[in-house]
């Protein structure tokens, strides 16, 4: 047998996001095997979008050797629990996607279901009462909705990130540039930055030894925040399938297959927040809630209502509390669940459900305030100010 031949040189053309992070990981990960050369063209600029993140980010930092505090001193970030939803079950209600767990399960259910027998039985406290990250999301990521798209508005230390995203058959390019400048809170650092894309993604992403990763490779649009995700889960794909030697077409298949795969499911929860809707309150709202969805968003869908059961498969990004969240958020509730929660008699389905609510208030409480830790966590603030624009995407 030969002996396998390292690869020698790896170009990365683009210094984005997706550059950027490609480079920073395969350059710790691979260190002296492969020198790795960043290729960047004065003459293309950056999308600069800025897109905000989701808690996998967490564990590539700490792939780079990234310290969190360094970074968000740096950055000036802010932590993110999850993303509130305005308007979009129907006018004047709200829902919160929260990142993290709500209630306790049992092996054989989620918590969803004994949630909806208390809820048969007379308990009256919302879902989310029982989700640590909700309760402690005062001044978290807040998505404003306008009638023909939505807006978002992303807190940092020491600004407001402001975008409109909207569709430009239902809106014309000035009247969303007005609605975008009339809820911007505070002095206006500069103009705003108007993107047309296009959804979709590349059916082969890995082509002979050229990989596309991030905006090169597809785009889905930044409603739940998951380009910088599908940026780091290419790379560390590439990282895992890097071949000693030759190329092999079944590691070309493969990676070709998961990028797809994620893209899918992304897709569908992204869909998810269009057609589930009670508004018909303008065009865009009506096209959205008759659109003929995906079969594969139209079966979760259908399951959850008729069973109030999710199952989550092949390494899905969103979980199960994920897609309960925003189902039940944009008003889907369960026809029935699963017999286990019944088993409880009153007493003790109220205990349980009353023991939750009050450790997630006690973890509240003594929780110090957002803005204290932060100056805690991250050090002194830069006086520095950015001049990054607000952005108008339109589809």
């Amino acid at each position: 047998m030969n002996a396998p031949v390292l690869p020698r040189r790896i170009v990365i053309a683009g210094g984005g996001t997706a550059g950027w992070m490609a480079a920073a990981a395969i350059a710790r990960t691979l260190g002296r095997v492969a020198t790795v050369t960043l290729v960047v063209s004065d003459a293309i600029g950056t999308i600069g979008v800025g897109e905000s993140t989701i808690p996998p980010l967490v564990a590539y930092n700490r792939l780079l050797g990234i310290n969190e505090a360094e970074f968000m001193r740096a950055t000036r970030a802010t932590f993110k629990l999850g993303i509130q939803f305005e308007n979009w079950k129907n006018v004047g209600e709200q829902y919160f996607h929260s990142f993290g767990g709500t209630g306790q399960d049992h092996w054989s259910a989620g918590f969803q279901h004994f949630w909806m027998e208390g809820r048969a039985r007379g308990h009256e406290a919302p879902y989310g009462e029982y989700c640590l990250e909700l309760k402690a999301a005062e001044g978290a990521k807040f998505a404003h909705l306008p009638s023909e798209g939505w807006q978002w508005r992303i807190p940092l230390q020491h600004r407001q990130g402001n975008g409109i995203v909207y569709a430009s058959a239902h809106l014309e390019r000035e009247a969303a540039l007005d609605r975008l400048l009339s809820s911007v809170a505070g002095e206006r650092l500069v103009e705003p930055n108007f993107i047309r894309y296009q959804t979709g993604a590349r059916r082969l992403q890995w082509s002979h030894n050229c990989v596309a990763v991030g905006l090169s490779g597809g785009f889905m649009e930044p409603l739940e925040s998951t380009s910088i995700h599908l940026i780091q889960r290419a790379v560390l794909r590439i990282l895992r399938m890097l071949p000693a030697g030759e190329i092999s077409p079944r590691d070309v298949a493969e990676f070709n297959e998961q990028q797809a795969t994620d893209m899918v499911q992304i897709r569908d929860f992204l869909i998810l927040h269009y057609k589930v809707t009670d508004r018909r309150d303008s065009a865009f709202w009506r096209q959205c809630a008759n659109m003929t969805v995906p079969a594969t968003l139209e079966q979760k869908i259908e399951l959850f209502r008729d069973t109030g059961r999710v199952f989550r498969k092949n390494e899905e990004l969103f979980a199960e509390n994920s897609w309960i969240q925003v189902m039940m958020g944009q008003g889907i509730m369960p026809r029935s669940w699963h017999p286990v929660a019944a088993k409880l008699n009153d007493e003790e389905l109220a205990g349980f459900l009353k023991g939750i609510r009050d450790n997630v208030r006690r973890q509240v409480d003594s929780l110090p305030l957002h803005d204290r830790y932060i100056e805690q966590y991250c050090g002194e603030r830069p006086a520095a100010v950015s001049s990054r624009p607000p952005i108008a995407l339109s589809a």
